[in-house]
C-alpha cells in the first residue's frame, strides 16, 4: 500500500512541477506581437499585451486607427512598432471613445421562460451539489530616415522610413531596445512594400521611478492616406499563445475582412448606423462614416496568420445586434409552473381514483347476491328435468241468476 501511495505522490508532484514550469515560461516570455504592431521590451525585462481594442475609420481615401493597449510585465518601458502604408501623423486619442463604442454595440438582453427544470434547478440542484502602398525610395536615400519625432504625453513618438528591416533594429538599439531576429524577418514584407513605420517609446511618467509598465495606456490615434482600408496583422504571427482581435470599423457602409488570414471566421457582433454620436465618436463619424461594424476573431494558431486584414464593403448594409437571452423558469406566485401542473395533475388523478372507489363500493351494496352456481352432474348421470309445480283446479263458473 505504501509503495502505491509513494508512486501516486511522485506522479502528482511531477504534474504540478510541469504545470508551474509551463505557466512560468508563458509569463516571462516577451510578447513581440499584439493584434496590431509589435511590442518590444528592453533586454532585461518582459512585457506582454493583455488586451487591445482598435478602431478603423475609413472615408475612401484616408484611414484613421485608434488603439488602446492594456499591458503588463516587469519592464518600466517598452517600444512599440506599427507599420503603415503611407506617412502617418500621430496624436493621443480619447479614452472615452471605447466606452462610447461599447455602449453603442452592447447586445440586447431579452427574457425567455422555460417550463421543465434544467440543470441547477430544483430538484436537480440537490443531485448536482457535489460538488495600400507608398512611393519608391529615393536613389541613394539612407536605409533609415526619421521623418518626425515628438513627445505625446508619456510617449516618445518617432516616424520612420526604412529600406531594410535592419534599420529599425538600429533605431531600437540607439534607444535601448533589442530587435529580435524573428521580428526582423517579419518586418521584411513591409519593407518590400515600401511601408513606413511609427515607432513609439512607451515610458509613462509614473514608471520613471522604476515601477513596471502596466495597465491601460493612453490611446494612440494614427492618420494616414490609404486607398483601401487595411488593418496590419502580419506581426501577430510571432505570438506564441492564441490571439484574439476586437475591431470596430467606421465607414460609409458595412464592412468585412476579405479573408480569415489564418484565423477563425470573423464574427460580426454589431452592424448599424450610429445615431446621435457625441465627443470622440462624433468626430470619427463625421463625413458619412457613420456605419459601425464590430468584429471579433480568434487566432488559435498565430503562426498561420498569412497577412494583413484587408477590409471591403459587404453586399448589403443589413443591421445586426447580438441578442442574449436571459432564461428564467416560469413561475406562478413564486412556485414553478411545472410543479403546479404536475402536482395538480397528480391531485386530479387521486380525486378520480377516490371517486371511482366510492362509486364501486356503493354499487356493491345495492346489487342482490347472485344465486349459487349449481354443480354439474357427473358424466353419465341423467339430467333431472325441470318439472313445473302442479296447478290447482279452477272452480267452475256459476251461471248468472235471473234479473229482478
Amino acid at each position: 500500500m505504501s509503495g502505491h501511495a509513494g508512486f501516486a505522490r511522485g506522479r502528482l508532484l511531477t504534474v504540478v512541477l510541469a504545470l508551474l514550469g509551463v505557466q512560468l515560461a508563458w509569463f516571462v516570455a516577451p510578447a513581440y506581437a499584439c493584434g496590431c504592431g509589435a511590442m518590444v521590451p528592453d533586454g532585461q525585462h518582459n512585457v506582454y499585451v493583455n488586451r487591445e481594442s482598435s478602431v478603423v475609420r475609413w472615408d475612401g481615401g484616408e484611414e484613421q486607427i485608434v488603439m488602446s493597449l492594456t499591458v503588463a510585465g516587469d519592464s518600466p518601458e517598452a517600444a512599440w512598432i506599427m507599420p503603415v502604408p503611407n506617412r502617418a501623423t500621430v496624436r493621443l486619442g480619447d479614452r472615452a471613445l471605447f466606452d462610447q463604442l461599447g455602449d453603442a454595440t452592447a447586445p440586447e438582453y431579452r427574457e425567455r421562460e422555460y417550463f421543465w427544470p434544467r440543470s441547477g434547478d430544483w430538484p436537480f440542484d440537490i443531485m448536482e451539489s457535489d460538488g495600400a502602398s507608398g512611393g519608391a525610395p529615393r536613389a541613394g536615400a539612407p536605409s533609415v530616415d526619421v521623418v518626425g519625432r515628438e513627445r505625446l504625453g508619456p510617449f516618445d513618438v518617432a516616424r520612420l522610413t526604412a529600406t531594410d528591416s535592419g534599420a529599425l533594429g538600429d533605431w531600437l538599439d540607439d534607444n535601448g531596445f533589442e530587435l529580435p531576429d524573428r521580428l526582423d524577418r517579419a518586418l521584411r514584407p513591409y519593407v518590400e512594400q515600401d511601408w513606413e513605420y511609427v515607432a513609439i517609446r512607451l515610458a509613462p511618467e509614473e514608471s520613471a521611478s522604476g515601477s513596471a509598465l502596466g495597465g491601460t495606456l493612453d490611446p494612440l490615434h494614427l492618420t494616414f492616406r490609404s486607398d483601401e482600408p487595411v488593418y496590419p496583422m502580419r506581426l501577430s504571427k510571432l505570438a506564441t499563445t492564441p490571439q484574439s482581435l476586437g475591431l470596430y470599423v467606421l465607414a460609409e457602409h458595412r464592412m468585412e475582412p476579405r479573408s480569415a488570414i489564418g484565423g477563425d471566421e470573423p464574427e460580426v457582433t454589431y452592424a448599424g448606423r450610429v445615431t446621435a454620436p457625441t465627443g470622440a465618436l462624433a468626430e470619427l463619424t463625421d463625413g458619412g462614416t457613420d456605419f459601425l461594424t464590430a468584429l471579433d476573431q480568434n487566432f488559435p494558431e498565430p503562426s498561420l496568420i498569412s497577412g494583413d486584414h484587408e477590409l471591403r464593403r459587404t453586399a448589403t448594409d443589413a443591421a445586426y445586434r447580438k441578442v442574449i437571452y436571459m432564461d428564467d423558469m416560469a413561475t406562478l406566485g413564486g412556485v414553478p409552473v411545472w410543479l403546479i401542473s404536475v402536482g395538480g395533475g397528480l391531485a386530479l388523478l387521486a380525486i378520480k381514483a377516490v371517486a371511482v372507489t366510492i362509486v364501486l363500493r356503493r354499487n356493491s351494496r345495492k346489487t342482490p347476491p347472485l344465486p349459487p352456481i349449481q354443480p354439474m352432474p357427473p358424466y353419465g348421470h341423467p339430467v333431472q328435468q325441470y318439472a313445473p309445480p302442479p296447478q290447482q283446479p279452477v272452480p267452475p263458473t256459476q251461471p248468472p241468476g235471473p234479473i229482478g
